[in-house]
């Protein structure tokens, strides 16, 4: 006898749809949260909760047959933002639509209803089925339209300019150049996205085989003239509830920083390991500090030269977030207890130490950074890229299988939303950023 068949979602979401508008009813009769009695602000917090439990137990049992629905059963690859839009569409209330999101973009972070909230434990649920989640990793993983649309001019001029970021091609090697001045190369939704697609252009530059990260020249009255790598997130932005979960948080990890370490996916197989269809190393100059998400980029290098005196951390704990995969993988360069330091107690790590070398390759006078990238590139190209590409993958498989970022990024999407509205963060943000 055959196994029944899983029991369609369309019954329940319809029960699910009632009970949360009738939820967003009685929450839509208080006042808006900034203006809310102690009284109020409890009984919302009570209706939320209601509501993220009934969308919980709905999850728990039709996640992968919605996520199948939404995609024309793995026929469409969709990446977030796509299939948020999707969702939203076909199970009303299940996530927040367009209209909720674009009334809460202008107020502060602690001002928010907290509606991605709801995203991020649709996400997360989505990550948790193996089938569904490598099925969303590789759509995550493909290469922009935008960049497919700028390859031609970055073959022809060799650099593009995309704002915060911008990519130059000299000598076969591909430049991605943080320039985000104004923030000390701070990281927000615009450089994200800036990222994404200078990472995906030297992917695609069949002229380019080693990919180099560099911080700009600052022009910051405090350093102009020097260059920094990247101050970590814009916790300004995030104060001023101008930090998304989607476009940024969730976008990185899965888009530009997952690129860099594992490429562009071929055809999706399903295959908890796939090959990649095109994969680069990839080296960091890292110049005066590379602060929280800085320090994340260079846990998927496979080289990484330093200036003398610079430092890196994973300030978490002053911030009240968590720093992207970078709990996952700094344990695995400076060990579980010096991680837990950096990340529970914002311990800088200088990269001259013994833990910075752990991170750090190679630390040079500022004057010869340059020729440090040039000899790591040539490093790598006498090694044979064939051989560097294979053993790249190999340690990759060992250290960090596709499952196991799945099932890190599935626990990160909800846990990242709930610390992005919690009464730390707000507080952390007004105490530190508040200016």
């Amino acid at each position: 006898m055959p196994p029944p068949s899983p029991p369609s979602p369309d019954h329940d979401a319809r029960r699910l749809g009632a009970r949360l508008d009738t939820l967003r009813r009685h929450l839509d009769r208080l006042p808006r949260k900034a203006v809310r009695s102690p009284a109020e602000q409890s009984t919302a917090r009570t209706l939320l909760a209601d509501g993220r439990a009934a969308r919980e137990e709905f999850l728990a049992r039709h996640a992968p047959a919605v996520y199948a629905r939404l995609t024309d059963d793995l026929r469409s690859p969709l990446r977030v933002a796509g299939l948020l839009a999707a969702a939203a569409a076909h199970y009303p209330g299940l996530v927040p639509g367009e209209a909720e999101l674009a009334e809460e973009s202008g107020r502060a972070q602690r001002d928010k209803e907290g509606w991605e909230i709801d995203q991020g434990l649709f996400v997360g649920r989505v990550l948790d089925d193996p089938v569904s989640g490598r099925h969303l990793l590789h759509a995550m993983a493909r290469p922009r339209e935008r960049a497919e649309r700028l390859l031609d001019e970055f073959r022809q001029q060799d650099t593009v300019d995309l704002g915060p970021v911008a990519v130059h091609h000299k000598n076969g090697v591909g430049y991605v150049v943080f320039q985000n001045h104004r923030y000390l190369n701070a990281e927000d939704d615009a450089s994200n996205q800036a990222l994404e697609i200078a990472v995906d252009l030297v992917l695609l530059d069949d002229r380019v085989d080693v990919g180099v990260l560099r911080g700009g020249i600052a022009t910051h009255p405090k350093w102009a003239g020097r260059r920094v790598f990247g101050a970590g997130i814009n916790l300004t932005h995030l104060r001023q509830g101008r930090i998304s979960l989607v476009d940024f948080f969730l976008d990185r990890e899965m888009g530009a920083v997952n690129k860099m370490y594992r490429g562009h996916p071929g055809d999706f197989t399903g295959e908890p390991e796939p090959r990649s269809l095109r994969e680069k190393p990839w080296i960091a100059a890292v110049d005066s500090f590379a602060i929280g998400g800085g320090c994340q980029f260079l846990l998927v290098m496979d080289h990484v030269v330093a200036e003398h005196g610079s430092y890196v951390n994973l300030p978490a704990g002053r911030e009240g977030i968590i720093p992207g995969c970078g709990v996952m993988r700094l344990p695995r360069f400076v060990g579980e207890a010096i991680a837990r330091q950096a990340v529970l107690f914002s311990r800088d790590i200088p990269v001259d130490s013994p833990e910075g070398r752990m991170v750090v390759a190679d630390t040079v006078p500022a004057g010869e950074m340059e020729a440090a990238v040039d000899r790591a590139v040539e490093g790598l190209r006498a090694t044979g890229m064939s051989s560097v590409l294979a053993n790249r993958r190999a340690m990759r498989i060992g250290g960090e299988p596709l499952d196991t970022f799945r099932t890190y990024m599935a626990n990160y999407a909800r846990e990242q939303a709930y610390c992005a509205y919690s009464q730390a963060v707000f507080d952390n943000l007004d105490r530190n950023w508040g200016r």
